[in-house]
């Protein structure tokens, strides 16, 4: 028994390896799809019986599957990705610069969190807001990759995307604490 894959010399680029185009706007459901119908091929319960290489490469397949899958399935993941590919590093350990509207916001929604966070309606509200602008800034992510192809630009909106993401934890978390 051998290992078959949908496409084994794509393995080092994620949306090839999933017959997906590359783009930051993509079918989840085709994705998951392509990740189920690879998974059922190389998981190694399958090759429980075949040679030590055999066995070695399901598991490398199914590995390189999930952590393909993982990437792709997450935004900001796949922003990132995508930007690297393209040879733009969103330097987010180092690079931390946001525009001065964007912090005001945040210093906002900070200032809501601690002053509402025993009122569970505005902190609903509040969410709803995050979440409208979660979706204005992934909308101007998959511009930016999609149609403008300008990467430097999509890292600088995944930074901010990663600041609203860490956001919304806290203010889930608070909501968490009053329910």
């Amino acid at each position: 028994m051998s290992v078959v894959v949908v496409n084994p010399s794509a393995s080092d680029d994620y949306f090839c390896f999933f017959g997906l185009k590359e783009q930051f706007k993509i079918d989840l459901s085709a994705l998951d799809q392509a990740y189920l119908s690879i998974q059922k091929e190389v998981h190694p319960d399958r090759h429980a019986r075949g040679s030590d290489s055999e066995q070695r490469l399901a598991m490398q397949m199914a590995t390189l599957a999930n952590t393909a899958y993982q990437t792709l399935k997450n935004p900001v993941q796949r922003g990132l990705y995508i930007c690297q590919i393209h040879g733009v590093d969103a330097q987010l350990e180092t690079n931390t610069a946001m525009p001065a509207a964007f912090l005001m916001r945040q210093m906002d929604w900070r200032e809501s969190l601690d002053e509402k966070a025993e009122d569970l309606e505005a902190l609903e509200v509040l969410t709803e807001e995050v979440n409208k602008s979660k979706e204005e800034v992934i909308s101007e992510i998959a511009l930016a990759i999609d149609s403008a192809h300008q990467y430097e630009r999509a890292a600088e909106l995944l930074r901010g995307l990663l600041f609203i993401d860490k956001f919304a934890v806290e203010l889930d978390d608070a909501i968490a604490a009053l329910v």
